[in-house]
């Protein structure tokens, strides 16, 4: 389980929103985000680095609070804007206004419960060069104007104790840990986790002076020099300190990781997952095992094994300028291909995507979006990033899962478009209230819809894509298995891996970084993709039912972008009330 920073760090890797329009008459909205912004505003003191990017205004000078008593101030903080928000729902008559609020509400409750059993429980470790530079990365991007970026400067200068009042954050950071780290019964940070946070640190660190660089900033050096000096110190006193301190298990107990399932979006019991993901692990697989001797004909392979058809896919690699160049070219024309089947309504704007940087790739080794500010945005876009793929002293290239043709086409459906990039793309295009945007936020709305994205694409990729396709898939149905037995300690790490690799056909590094995604990185996250899925794709058979010939996709899934985030059950009777019976009558 996460402390409070860390899952702020996580959620705002993950973030993607969407929009509404449901109603012709938009006052509600602003009420709602008038509302919404005093939270956000409230908030915003804890984690101003963060906020900065989600766009409240007025934090890009700050620095994250790790002053003391840090727990009772939220708390404090969260039980007032609970009593505002209770006092609004017991007056409000307007429909959507009081669904705004309920997810406002909502989202606080779980905000006080996450933040009460893990300060009651788990030792407040984070990995504080990771959240530095990660707050760095997000004002110094390159869509981030000039006179946002030279708050950096000061920001800068109050992580190092230079500017007046402040003392060098490392110093807080080790404070926070010594205050708790005496307390009997606490969950003590998992070994690997740790270790992992050490051997990475040195990339994240030296990654700081590639940002800095990479702008129109000056004067930035001597104090950078200076950070990076207390941030290697910390690293070291984090190895001599807090490592011989961990726990060699990364499993959690129950409790803490049904509360990791419940904020990831996932009402189920692990067992009722398990369940769900093995028999979609089994269909999916029979699929798999079908469309193999199809793909092997066509490409002339002397196999029909899916497994050792897509070990051959894999070879078929593409490295530096030219990865990047066939990414645009399959996500243009997976752009033609939902223009064509009037499958979804397409802007007008290309969607973008380029290669991390060593040490973005360091700090979140999988594909994902990078988005930027939620909340008065200038223009900024989303940008679909691949992990660095770096060659081999010998001038080799390493294999990597995100650099075959055939990957490329799940990949971007998935992260570019009908996906999360449209997700955000719709957002931008107006009509959105920052409660649907935000606070309704969870991984299962948000990648149930990409996974969904996924299969609406999917008949329409060339053979090889549809097969690897139906590995992605496979992927994500495997993920609600293991992940719970996992952490339920029903497998190891290792049997787990080896599924991964021979029946999934993962390469190594990618089924590692699975084992650390489930058991130390985000817990339960992972199962929320197939969870989210299939409350979509439920949602689409009863719609089809009700509406039968009358039914169009594009008008079916533009209207599901437009409702925000909304939870499963409110989205169910959001297309209900304004999808369907409109139609009937």
């Amino acid at each position: 389980m996460k402390t409070k920073i860390q899952y702020l760090f996580i959620a705002m890797l993950l973030l993607i929103t969407t929009t509404l329009s449901i109603a012709g008459n938009k006052d509600w909205i602003e009420r709602s985000n008038e509302i919404a912004y005093k939270i956000l505003e409230s908030n915003a003191q804890f984690a101003p680095e963060f906020s900065g990017q989600q766009g409240v205004n007025g934090y890009d000078e700050e620095i994250f609070d790790l002053e003391p008593n840090l727990y009772e101030r939220q708390i404090k903080n969260s039980e007032k804007n609970l009593a505002m928000i209770e006092k609004l729902l017991k007056k409000e008559t307007d429909p959507f206004l009081l669904s705004d609020f309920k997810i406002m509400q909502k989202n606080i409750l779980d905000e006080i419960e996450s933040n009460k059993v893990n300060y009651e429980k788990v030792m407040p470790y984070g990995n504080i060069p990771g959240l530095i530079f990660a707050g760095f990365n997000g004002l110094l991007d390159k869509q981030v104007p000039l006179e946002r970026q030279k708050a950096a400067l000061v920001r800068l200068k109050k992580y190092t104790g230079e500017a007046k009042g402040y003392v060098p954050f490392v110093e807080k950071a080790k404070a926070r840990l010594q205050d708790r780290m005496n307390i009997k019964g606490l969950i003590l940070p998992y070994k690997g986790e740790v270790q992992q946070d050490i051997e990475r640190a040195p990339v994240m660190i030296s990654g700081l002076t590639e940002l800095f660089k990479g702008t129109d900033l000056s004067g930035w050096e001597e104090s950078l020099e200076l950070l990076q000096s207390q941030l290697t110190d910390y690293t070291k006193w984090v190895e001599e300190t807090i490592l011989p301190n961990t726990r060699p298990d990364a499993k959690l107990p129950r409790e803490l990781y049904e509360l990791g399932l419940k904020n990831w979006g996932v009402d189920d019991s692990p067992e009722e997952l398990m369940v769900t993901g093995q028999v979609a692990f089994m269909n999916i697989r029979n699929e798999m095992m079908a469309l193999a001797p199809l793909v092997a004909k066509q490409k002339g392979y002397d196999t029909t094994d899916y497994r050792e058809v897509i070990k051959l896919l894999k070879k078929e690699q593409l490295n530096g300028d030219v990865l990047m160049f066939e990414y645009q070219a399959v996500i243009a024309e997976i752009d033609e291909i939902l223009k064509k089947n009037n499958l979804i309504s397409v802007p007008n704007e290309p969607a973008r995507v380029r290669m991390a940087t060593a040490a973005e790739t360091a700090q979140q080794p999988a594909a994902h979006l990078d988005v930027p500010r939620l909340i008065g945005n200038t223009g900024e876009f989303p940008e679909f990033i691949v992990p660095m793929i770096q060659q081999n002293e010998d001038g080799s290239w390493p294999h990597s899962d995100y650099a075959f043709s055939a990957m490329m086409w799940t990949l971007s459906a998935h992260e570019a478009r009908p996906g999360h990039e449209m997700q955000f793309t719709t957002m931008l295009r107006g009509g959105v209230s920052t409660a649907r945007a935000m606070f309704a936020f969870n991984s299962a709305n948000v990648e149930g819809w990409a996974l969904y994205a996924e299969s609406i694409t999917k008949p329409y990729m060339p053979l090889d894509g549809q097969l690897i396709s139906l590995q992605a898939r496979l992927l994500r149905a495997a993920r609600i298995w293991l992940d719970p037995m996992l952490n339920l300690g029903l497998i190891t790490p290792d049997e787990a891996k080896r599924i991964l690799m021979e029946d999934v056909v993962e390469g190594e590094s990618n089924a590692q970084n699975e084992i650390e995604r489930y058991t130390y990185r985000i817990p339960g996250q992972a199962t929320a993709y197939y969870y989210g899925y299939e409350k979509l794709q439920a949602l689409r058979a009863k719609t089809e039912l009700k509406l039968k010939d009358k039914f169009k996709d594009q008008e079916f899934h533009d209207f599901l972008l437009a409702q925000g985030l909304l939870p499963p059950e409110i989205l169910a009777q959001s297309v209900v009330k304004y999808f369907i019976e409109p139609q009937l009558k």
